[in-house]
This record gives structure tokens, sequence and C-alpha cells, in this order.
């Protein structure tokens, strides 16, 4: 492996030298391959995915059809900065039977005051608060299935304190459900991040997950594929009561993903729609907060499994990151593999964000978004194991006791 970068290049002529590194020239050209092997089908099924969301804004409004009581819960901890601006498109929805439910979730800042004032002026604001959490619960999970056994609507609608809504997005949704039976509708919402750094790493994160859980798939009741998204979880309460509401995700980071997969095992109808231009939200304001948000998550998202962890560093070190550097180092087959990977990877990620509002030129800059996921993923691990467990919302929670699941 010595040389394997540069000894066995030739640079005056931009090949490997044959004689005396074959096998370094070997290394690189299964790199190149598995790189070209994965990026090529990968790329080619990315695309042709490309409009396999229905998109929210292009369903039609009907105003004939009598529309089903919707309940909104909101959990709430220290949203201060953007919760008076989520809760005002939220009283703005334009549905005729509508009631909103806020959780305070222990804040510590200035959201309790936000609530009070904005309840005194709005009697559809039902404000909730929450005081001490139970052993055995996460805080959000704990918030959501607090608000739920409120609600008197037909359908409950989970969302979060920092999301935008149009005013018919949830008229939209509703319309969709009932010309579909669906059970469970979730919503991509459009990320409004500041920089075209977040954008792209938000854009990477999605395309990850386009590629791991195959979302699109949801709405076929054959298929296992699921997905469930803590901007827009839009259920059936008869069906909410039957899985048992949130207890069974009483310990769960991952709880809105997990949502989803409750529901689709237990074979309700579910789709996933495309929020662009409906849903929106900030996610997140600087490289520091999105580190520290998706850090109390990623391990989860993998099981708490270490061998997951290291499996998927590997590959992503292998297949989606060495051929930025490999194009550059090597010559020959082995340039060429990496050349059509980074071009495979740029224009896939390309052509199916760019629905959702993200720029193709934003590809160039996958090597460092994937390189900062790989990181917040090895670090997310890293620090469990270290600390025996993650600290979440300011209540530290054993791994131990994650990893059943159960309280």
């Amino acid at each position: 492996m010595q040389g394997l970068a540069f000894e066995a290049f030739n640079h005056s002529e931009g090949t490997f030298s044959v004689t005396g590194n074959m096998d370094a020239y070997t290394v690189h050209l299964s790199l190149a391959t598995l790189a070209v092997g994965f990026w090529v089908p990968a790329g080619v099924w990315l695309m042709s995915k490309r409009h396999a969301f229905a998109v929210l804004a292009s369903v039609p409004v009907d105003d004939e059809h009598p529309l089903p009581a919707v309940s909104v819960v909101i959990p709430a901890r220290n949203e201060e900065r953007n919760l008076e601006q989520a809760l005002e498109s939220v009283l703005a929805l334009d549905y005729p039977d509508l009631e909103i439910i806020v959780v305070n979730d222990r804040s510590t800042d200035d959201t309790g005051v936000i609530l009070e004032k904005m309840a005194e002026r709005d009697a559809h604001l039902v404000v909730v608060t929450i005081d001490d959490l139970p052993a055995g619960w996460i805080g959000k999970p704990y918030a959501l299935h607090v608000g739920a056994q409120q609600a008197r609507g037909e359908f409950i609608l989970f969302t979060d304190a920092d999301i935008v809504f149009h005013p018919s997005a949830l008229r939209k949704a509703m319309v969709h459900v009932q010309a579909n039976g669906f059970d469970h509708v979730t919503v991509i919402p459009q990320g409004t991040m500041p920089g075209s750094f977040l954008t792209a790493v938000s854009a990477t994160f999605g395309m990850f997950m386009f590629i791991i859980f195959k979302p699109w798939q949801a709405r076929n009741p054959q298929s296992r594929r699921y997905m469930g998204i803590g901007a827009f979880n839009l259920i059936r309460t008869s069906v909410y009561r039957a899985l048992g509401g949130h207890e069974p995700l009483a310990l769960r980071p991952d709880d809105d993903l997990r949502f989803g997969m409750m529901v689709k095992d237990h074979g309700y109808r579910q789709d996933v729609l495309n929020g662009r231009g409906m849903v929106t939200v900030e996610w997140y304001r600087s490289v520091t907060e999105l580190i520290d948000g998706l850090m109390k998550n990623m391990f989860a998202g993998m099981g708490y499994r270490v061998s997951l962890v290291m499996a998927a560093t590997l590959a992503a070190l292998v297949m989606h990151i060495w051929p930025w550097i490999g194009v550059w180092v090597t010559g020959g087959w082995p340039r060429a593999g990496y050349a059509v990977t980074i071009v495979m990877m740029i224009v896939s990620f390309g052509s199916v964000m760019a629905p959702f509002g993200v720029k193709f030129w934003q590809g160039l800059l996958l090597p460092i978004t994937i390189g900062l996921l790989v990181y917040i993923q090895c670090r997310s691990a890293a620090l469990a194991l270290w600390r025996g467990g993650i600290v979440w919302r300011g209540t530290f929670y054993e791994l131990r006791q994650l990893k059943t699941g159960k309280g």
C-alpha cells in the first residue's frame, strides 16, 4: 500500500508506472470500480425518481366536500426564536374545523410568555404545560403524547414549533388523504437555511435518506418502505389510538421516523409528499447548530450498532469521498472511473433534489457535506459510548435503556 496515492503516478505523463508499483494501481482500479459500481446504477435510479413524490402544492383545493376536524399538536421547548412566526402561520391555516394544541415542554426561555400572549389573542390556541418529565420518556415523544390526549379531531397533525405553513397546506393534505384513503401522510418540508453550504448539507442528508429508505414506495401497500417526518405527520386519530399513541416510541430520539415505521408495520396506508412552497423550516441556522442537532439522533437512527456505524463510515470514505481525491492523484482507468463517479454523484444529486429547491451546482460541495455527516455520525456514536448514553433536552438517558426502547 506504500505509495498508494502518489508514488505509482507519473506526473509528467499523467499515467501510472506499471513497473514497480502494480499493487497501488490494482488497489486504485478496485476502488474506482467499486465506486462506479455503486454510483452509476444508484445515479440512474435516483434520476428516475426525480418526480416520484406527489407535490402538495399541486393538490387541487376542494371546497365542495366537507373536511374532518383536525387537531394540530405542537411540542415546544425553548423555541422563542421561531415560535411566533410558526404559530401565526398555523393560526392562519385555511381550514374549517381546526384545534391547535401547543405543549410547553419545560421551557426555560420566553416560550411560555409568547404562548400565553398568543393564547390570549386567539381562542383556537390551547396551551398545555409540562413541568416534569416522567421516567421512561424522552421529552419530545412525551410532549406529543400529552398533547394528543387533548385532541378531539378526527385527524391529528403532529408538527414542530419552527414550521411555517402556507394557508392552504393542511386543506390540500386532507384532500389528498380523502381522495386516496390514506391513514397517514407525511410531508418533506422545504428548507430555508441561510447560505448555500447549509442547504447543501440538508440536501445531502436528504439524498442519502432517499437511497436508504426509498420513501416514495411508502404509498405501496405491498411494500414495507415507510417514512415519518416531524415537520408534518398527519394521522387518523383512531389509528393513532390503536397504535398506543407515542408510548411505543417513548425512548426514541428518532420518534418521527419510527412513527412512520410503526404505522406501516401495522398495515395502515401511508404516503409521502413534497412540501415545497407549502411547508418550510429553517432546520438549522449555523453549522454548529446542525452538528448539535444531528448528534442527538444519528446513532439512534443506526440502531445504536457500532458495526453499522463502522460499515457506513468505511463505505462513505471509499465510495463517496475518496473519488474526489483519487481523480487528482491517479491516472489511466482509475482516474476515468473516479471521474465517472463524481459526474454521477453531481448529476443525480442535482436531479433528485431539484424538485425541493436545491441548485445543481451545490453538488460540487458533496465531498465536504458528506464528510461532515460522516464526522457527525462517528462523533454521535463515540460520545454515546463514552458517556454510556445521550443527553436530550437537558436529560441524560442510559444507552442500555435506549437500546431496549422501553422505560
